[in-house]
């Protein structure tokens, strides 16, 4: 497991090389967030994500463990960024492996399920109108259910 939360962009080919080199690892599945450039009908033009140190990484080492225990997983990566982004950006990567596909999905969608509901980070967007904060959306906690 490799948890890490930075302000610097990250490497997904040389990420995934790291975790695609066990030659036990039949699947490996990624997923890279980025800054988009419209969210509910404004123009975005940055993203401002904040977190409390320390509590942010315990969350995330917590999802972790929680896909760990339910399927059968080489290895799990998680990197979240902070700080000022731009539109197009990276935000955050999941990388999970394992033996067989359907274990690398079903984990790795969890986690970023688990990720939009449970990790304490705050976003800020900067829009065509002006900067607000974001609120956690239902539909976030609706995917999250579907887990349980």
């Amino acid at each position: 497991m490799d948890i890490r939360v930075q302000q610097q962009d990250f490497d997904l080919g040389a990420e995934y090389s790291n975790i695609a080199d066990d030659t036990a690892v039949g699947a490996v599945v990624s997923f890279v967030g980025k800054v988009r450039d419209m969210n509910l009908g404004q123009g975005v033009t940055s993203l401002h994500l904040e977190h409390y140190p320390g509590m942010t990484e315990k969350a995330l080492h917590g999802i972790a463990e929680e896909a760990i225990e339910r399927w059968e997983l080489q290895r799990v990566l998680i990197i979240h960024r902070v700080g000022l982004m731009q539109t197009g950006e990276q935000i955050v990567l999941v990388i999970t492996s394992s033996a067989h596909r359907g274990q690398c999905y079903d984990a790795n969608e969890f986690i970023m399920d688990a990720l939009k509901s449970k990790a304490p980070f705050w976003k800020k967007e900067c829009t065509d109108s002006g900067e607000h904060w974001i609120e956690q959306r239902q539909s976030d906690r609706d995917a999250l259910h579907k887990w349980e």
